[in-house]
């Protein structure tokens, strides 16, 4: 019978699909169970588009991929068509293949390809139901595509429950939600199904079926007085032969639908099945046995005794001999004594899904692994090893729930730091970093002089340094970390050696980190994860010129392994980074890819910072900081992130300065350097003392500022940080009596500034202000030509301004700022046009931005009116004049 009262989601679902070929997107359909999503599914009409359909099932849940498998299943043979790394990291992930460990984010790339591949030749039709059951890994590539399909000619409808949690929730994506049917349409639909029911029985259905299509029609259908659908279908379970109850009860503990399996795991005949197929129980193909509902999966398994459960996970076991990892994990669920031999191969089962890029089944393989572990010290170290994986598939619930168990056990004093440890992984060190650094320190020298294991301990120090940076403890800690460190048997130029003195004493082992540094950029061979490192420690030791080129060359290959949190992290020290040295193009493109990549991951410190970056590009541009400047700070303050005040407060500070506000800019630099204040961070307050000199000069406050020197200069003797430089030798310029200032402002042009030119323009900026004010306006005005030129050429319109004003009152007419003919774009189509203005083709567009060829395409035949010019050609003679 036709769906009642759903012609309006029916309409909505049905415009979605009838404009494909002008714009793709995705759908959600949720709701409670039984309220007719599988039904609204079931009515898409699409003759003209290829369609591809996945059903999520509650045992594969743990299977990597297994839903994405089933979905791309007839697309196989194309995979040929990606390149190699998208198509390897995809063939191992559907399991077509061995490899390497697929990282989530690559494949996902891979699949968004793959898809608009095929969809050039027929738009395509994507149907996923009962999505909350399909494994994680597949739920969170699904969620990554349908965020990227707007400008492919690819819809995607995927209907999942209320009351099961879906990596999809937080995809943002546009959503149905069916509602009950009225009375009338209830009464109507009871009618349809059974009109002989008496009046009474009649009432008790619609009463407590509260308007659910599927309890209409089961309770119906079902032995009343039933309450539930689950007591319906346990009624219909019950009523059946013994042959037929042991097929079901085998088919829903089973994770796939195999007809084979089930029956040969029961040792009966097809027949055995007719009777649950007349009950409405289920449906039976050439290959498969499919339950009507997910619920009457549910409702077999509550209303069968453990007794029977445990018999069917065994029959299973038997029968899946060819399937390993299949076959360990159903005699795992059928045992209920400790049985170390089955927990030594869960774990084995463990590490192959590990290396699949499966971590949640990793994780479930190896807590049950734990609970069936008879020796308490093989329990408490498999949750310890489960708690890892947890870490790794970012699941800080699971975590939580790992380390409650671990923690209930005997552990030594090293398994106690672990415990400690794991869950502040997730924030970089968060609030609870603060406690732990004694601890992770025991944990290190623990692992180097009980275990021998110098370099896992050198990697806990290392994380151990990152709180440094977003927490700063106090000088004892930082100690304890540095001597720590020391002891072991590391070459100081390793990078993480390198990387822990950065973070943790950015100065007083200044020089030793500078040569690191230096030295690793000779190296021959490259790896972007120690370039990733290296990047954060120059930034940490002002060398921002390094910081900005380490990210650089970290980036195109954790981008081509699909290292999504990596790839965010060094795109925000690149902002950081190149924004200080007036690199605002780079800045502005490193920020935005970051803030698209933020809803893709979920590090809690790295929204906040990337919205100060750009709230400080904003200031530096003469635009309006507010909006992004508050927004980091809500997120700074709730996470104790001191860098992201501190780069708040520069922005602030930048805008102050720009609108003339030179008090507003002092309150704001200073609270950089209060100690009280959350602002405050070790190194970052010395990077903006230009900013401050500058504020302190306009308001009169040069005496405050005058305090901070002697501190400044301490730390510039043992250290030659290039921005910890560059702010004394401006301070002590602006800060001279008149017979000394300019023989301090030529030391500090003639400093090596070439990659840092907004300093080398601020120093020209204040040098030619004080020659005017010393009447010299012959001298002034080349230094303030200078300066204009510098900062029109970066787009910090503010002080470029600032310059003319100077020049005119030398009595020399600024030349005018020149339009900006891009200023139509939108910060997308911006990038976008850079990239391809450098001779970048679609394909290397896409895997820069994380979207497909067609929608970088779609993107320049939108840009290319604005800009007035129909080729690459003129787009490459457009963007070199913004340059």
């Amino acid at each position: 019978m036709p769906l009642l009262e759903r012609e309006t989601e029916r309409a909505r679902i049905a415009e979605l699909v009838d404009g494909i070929r002008d714009r793709g997107g995705a759908l959600l359909v949720r709701g409670e169970a039984g309220i007719g999503k599988s039904a609204l599914l079931a009515t898409i009409e699409a003759p003209d588009l290829r369609t591809l359909t996945a059903t999520g099932v509650e045992a594969e849940h743990h299977l990597p991929y297994s839903g994405l498998h089933q979905l791309l299943f007839p697309l196989r043979d194309e995979i040929h068509g990606l390149a190699s790394t998208q198509r390897e990291a995809l063939r191992t992930a559907l399991g077509l293949a061995d490899g390497p460990r697929p990282e989530i984010y690559l494949v996902g790339m891979a699949v968004l390809n793959l898809l608009a591949q095929a969809a050039s030749a027929r738009p395509l039709l994507l149907v996923v139901d009962d999505l909350q059951w399909l494994d994680l890994n597949s739920q969170e590539v699904l969620a990554f595509v349908a965020r990227r399909l707007e400008s492919e000619p690819i819809v995607l409808v995927a209907a999942f429950r209320d009351d099961e949690p879906s990596r999809m929730d937080t995809a943002g994506l546009p959503t149905l939600r069916p509602g009950p049917l009225s009375p009338g349409g209830a009464a109507t639909l009871v009618d349809a199904v059974a009109p002989n029911l008496s009046l009474a029985d009649r009432a008790r259905v619609l009463a407590a079926a509260g308007g659910n299509p599927l309890a209409l029609r089961e309770l119906c259908h079902g032995e009343l007085p039933a309450t539930s659908l689950e007591h319906s279908f346990g009624a219909r379970l019950h009523a059946l032969p013994h042959d037929t109850r042991k097929c079901l009860v085998i088919a829903a503990v089973n994770d796939t639908n195999v007809l084979a399996e089930t029956l040969n795991a029961a040792k009966a005949e097809l027949a055995a099945l007719s009777p649950a197929v007349a009950a409405g129980l289920i449906i039976v193909t050439t290959n498969t046995v499919e339950f009507r509902h997910p619920l009457i999966r549910s409702a077999i398994i509550k209303h069968t005794d453990p007794c029977e459960r445990h018999a069917a996970q065994r029959a299973l076991a038997e029968v899946l001999g060819h399937e390993r990892d299949r076959q360990i994990w159903h005699r795992a669920a059928a045992t209920t004594e400790p049985d170390d031999v089955i927990a030594a191969e869960l774990e084995e089962s463990a590490d192959r899904a590990w290396r699949r890029g499966g971590n949640e089944l990793a994780v479930s393989c190896l807590e049950r692994a734990a609970q069936l572990s008879a020796c308490p010290d093989q329990r408490a170290f498999r949750f310890l090893r489960a708690a890892g994986f947890a870490v790794e598939a970012y699941r800080p619930d699971l975590v939580d729930k790992l380390l409650a168990e671990a923690s209930s056990l005997d552990l030594d004093q090293r398994q106690r730091a672990l415990v400690t440890w794991m869950p502040t992984t997730f924030d970089e060190g968060g609030h609870g970093g603060r406690i732990a650094i004694g601890e992770l320190v025991d944990l290190a020298t623990g692992l180097y002089v009980e275990d021998g294991r110098p370099g896992a301990a050198l990697w806990v120090l290392w994380s151990t340094a990152t709180r440094c940076f977003w927490l700063d403890p106090d000088p004892h800690e930082r100690r304890r970390i540095i001597e720590a460190a020391d002891r072991l048997p590391i070459d100081p130029c390793d990078p993480r050696v390198v990387a822990i003195n950065a973070h943790v004493v950015p100065f007083e082992r200044g020089e030793s980190v500078l040569t690191g540094l230096h030295g690793q950029t000779h190296r021959m061979r490259r790896d972007s994860l120690v370039d990733r490192f290296l990047a954060d420690a120059a930034l940490h030791a002002g060398a921002f010129d390094l910081s900005a080129r380490f990210a650089g060359a970290a980036l195109p290959a954790l981008r081509a392994r699909g290292c999504l949190p990596f790839v965010v992290s060094a795109l925000c020290t690149q902002a950081w980074s190149c924004a200080r040295l007036g690199d605002l193009v780079t800045a502005q493109r490193a920020a935005d890819e970051a803030s698209r990549l933020i809803e893709d991951n979920t590090v809690s410190f790295v929204p906040g910072l990337v919205l100060a970056v750009q709230a400080e590009i904003a200031a530096l541009q003469g635009n309006s900081c507010d909006e992004l400047a508050c927004a980091a700070e809500r997120i700074g303050l709730t996470a104790g992130a001191r860098p992201v005040l501190a780069t708040v407060q520069l922005a602030r500070g930048i805008a102050a300065l720009g609108e003339h506000r030179y008090t507003d800019a002092f309150l704001h630099l200073m609270r950089l350097h209060d100690p009280s204040d959350p602002c405050h961070q070790m190194a970052l307050r010395w990077y903006a003392m230009a900013e401050l000199v500058e504020a302190a000069a306009h308001c009169d406050e040069l005496g405050t500022v005058e305090k901070l020197l002697p501190e400044l200069e301490m730390h510039a003797a043992t250290s030659p940080s290039p921005a910890l430089h560059i702010g004394l030798r401006y301070a002590r310029a602006v800060m001279a009596p008149d017979h000394e200032a300019e023989k301090l402002y030529r030391a500090a042009l003639d400093a090596d500034l070439c990659a840092w030119p907004l300093e080398r323009g601020r120093v020209q900026l204040a040098y030619g202000e004080w020659l005017r004010r010393q009447r010299r306006i012959a001298d002034s005005r080349p230094q303030l030509r200078a300066a204009r030129e510098t900062f029109d050429a970066l787009g910090v319109t503010r002080w470029a301004e600032r310059a003319r004003r100077e020049l005119r009152a030398t009595g020399e007419s600024g030349a005018a700022q020149p339009s900006d003919c891009v200023a139509d774009l939108t910060p997308q189509e911006l990038t976008i046009a850079r990239l391809a203005g450098q001779g970048l083709t679609n394909r290397e567009i896409g895997a820069h931005l994380r979207l497909s060829h067609r929608t970088v395409g779609t993107h320049l035949h939108r840009l290319f009116p604005k800009l007035g010019i129909t080729s690459r050609g003129e787009l490459r003679d457009v963007m070199r004049q913004m340059t």
